[in-house]
This record gives C-alpha cells, sequence and structure tokens, in this order.
C-alpha cells in the first residue's frame, strides 16, 4: 500500500519510520510462497477483518519484536496512526525475499483502515515446475485481459533455476554414464559368449548335427542380458526402494539390455554356426 508508514509505537518521530512495506494479504499466501510461521499465527478468516499484523523475518527484526510469546500480551506497531496487534512473525522466505522486509495485514483491514482499493500488486503463483513456462504464457492475459502488456511476470527464482541448471548437468552426466555401463556390459555379455563358445566345442557338434543354427547362442546372449535387469530390479525390490522411475522409462531400459544382449551375441551366433559337426567334435 502506497503510503503506509511502519513505527515501532506513536511516539517516533519520522527518524523512527522503519521503511518497511505494508502488504495486504490472504490467509492463503504462506501455501503460495511456502512460507511458514516462525512464531504465533498466520492471518486467517477470523483476523482478516481485525487491524492484526504478520511480520516477515526482516520486519521483525527491524522493529524489535524479533518472536511471539503465549501467555503474554501480544506487541503492537503503529502503522498510518492506527495501532496494530502483532500476531506472528515469519521464517525467512528464498523464494519471495520481498516479503521478509513486509508487514502483512489482513485484506479487509487494508481496505477499511489503510485506504487500499483492493486490486493486488503483486499475485504470487504456485504451479509445477514442468508447467512454469506455459504458465507464463497464459498469466498477462488472464490477470488482466484488457491490458495484458502492463502484466509483469518475473523469472522463477534462482534456485528454482539453479535446480534446473544442475539438474540439466547431472541428466548430461548419467546419460554419459548410462552409455559407459551399455558398452561395458554389451562387452561383457559378448566376451561371456565367446568363451562359452569355445568351452562348448563338444555340445555344439552334435547340435549342428541335429541342425540347429546361430539362434540358439543369440537367445543365450539376450536372455542373459535381460536375466541382468531383472537381477536389479530383485535387488531394489529386496531393500525395500521405492521406485521413482517412470514405467516407460524402465521398459525402454529393458529394451536396450535386450537389443544390447542382441548385439552382443551376433559375432559368438556367427562363430559358433562356422562350426562344422566334424570340426567341433575334433577340437573339443
Amino acid at each position: 500500500m502506497r503510503g503506509a508508514e511502519v513505527f515501532r509505537n506513536d511516539r517516533a518521530g519520522a527518524a523512527g519510520y522503519a521503511g518497511l512495506t505494508v502488504l495486504a494479504g490472504n490467509a492463503d499466501l504462506l501455501r503460495a510462497i511456502n512460507g511458514k510461521v516462525a512464531s504465533g499465527r498466520f492471518l486467517s478468516a477470523d483476523t482478516e477483518k481485525f487491524p492484526t499484523a504478520v511480520l516477515g523475518s526482516a520486519a521483525a527484526s527491524s522493529l524489535g519484536i524479533p518472536k511471539i510469546t503465549a501467555g503474554r500480551p501480544a506487541p503492537q506497531i503503529y502503522i498510518n496512526r492506527r495501532w496494530f496487534t502483532v500476531i506472528g512473525t515469519l521464517e525467512k522466505t528464498p523464494l519471495s525475499p520481498d516479503i521478509d522486509r513486509s508487514v502483512l495485514v489482513g485484506w479487509d483491514a487494508a481496505r477499511s483502515l489503510l485506504r487500499f482499493d483492493g486490486h493486488p500488486t503483486v499475485i504470487y503463483l504456485k504451479a509445477r515446475e514442468s508447467e512454469i513456462e506455459a504458465v507464463r504464457d497464459v498469466l498477462p492475459a488472464t490477470i488482466n485481459p484488457e491490458l495484458p502488456g502492463l502484466v509483469q511476470i518475473s523469472r522463477p527464482s534462482d534456485a528454482l533455476a539453479a535446480k534446473r541448471a544442475t539438474e540439466s548437468t547431472f541428466s548430461a552426466l548419467f546419460l554419459g554414464l548410462a552409455g559407459v555401463a551399455l558398452l561395458v556390459g554389451g562387452i561383457g555379455v559378448a566376451n561371456t559368449m565367446v568363451i562359452s563358445v569355445l568351452e562348448r566345442r563338444r555340445e555344439i557338434g552334435p547340435r549342428r548335427a541335429l541342425g540347429a543354427n546361430r539362434g540358439q547362442f543369440l537367445t543365450e546372449s539376450v536372455v542373459l542380458s535381460g536375466l541382468g535387469g531383472l537381477a536389479t530390479a530383485a535387488y531394489a525390490a529386496q531393500q525395500g526402494w521405492e521406485p521413482v522411475i517412470p514405467l516407460g522409462s524402465v521398459t525402454a531400459g529393458f529394451g536396450g539390455a535386450i537389443l544390447i544382449g542382441m548385439l552382443a551375441g551376433v559375432y559368438p551366433s556367427l562363430r559358433a554356426a562356422r562350426l562344422t559337426p566334424t570340426e567341433a567334435l575334433a577340437t573339443a
């Protein structure tokens, strides 16, 4: 509210002006800014019509009211030549630091006692992180359909921007690690199957004589890769780890394991298929 001046008491002169901002707020403001009450209570439907106030963390420190103590008379502050009872103080709000240096009063009390015109100057909106850009695109026309160009939408907080940058970096890192893991896993499956072909020549000979083809070892490599994925899932279930990966990603991962198993089993399968029955039995 423009022109609203906050003093610790009615005896403080111009030098005692706290320089704080007086804001009219609704009872659901804390939920929108992820704020928490440090002491006392927040504005509610029972108090919004009365001269009550809630102080931000910096405002409480500036006015010398660090906390509200139950059982003791509530402190009062002087706003525009009117006494307001302080019913609560807030913890720091990193997502909206302007609230820290603000004195919050009820919406109806601001209109009747502080000449508030009822038109909000700042609207705090909480949205899902994945929908922030979409919400920002429609907010101006939603808030002021006649003059959407007058609505200024602030960017997400620095904390959210840093979080997104960190998530992007970790995603790239995990993608690289996944690629290395797939490469190592494929080499391991291929090596296992090549050794299996060398060690099972006595078995391959009769099977080739009976008409077996390269599909046997290709199938074995696929099963080996699939069992590796199932073993990981079983271990996670045994440890009680809650699944946080979407089902689509799990399905894609299992499909990738099968594909790697197929690619890794191609060479061993071809090598086994080239063995004639007599050659396999002779070298066993």
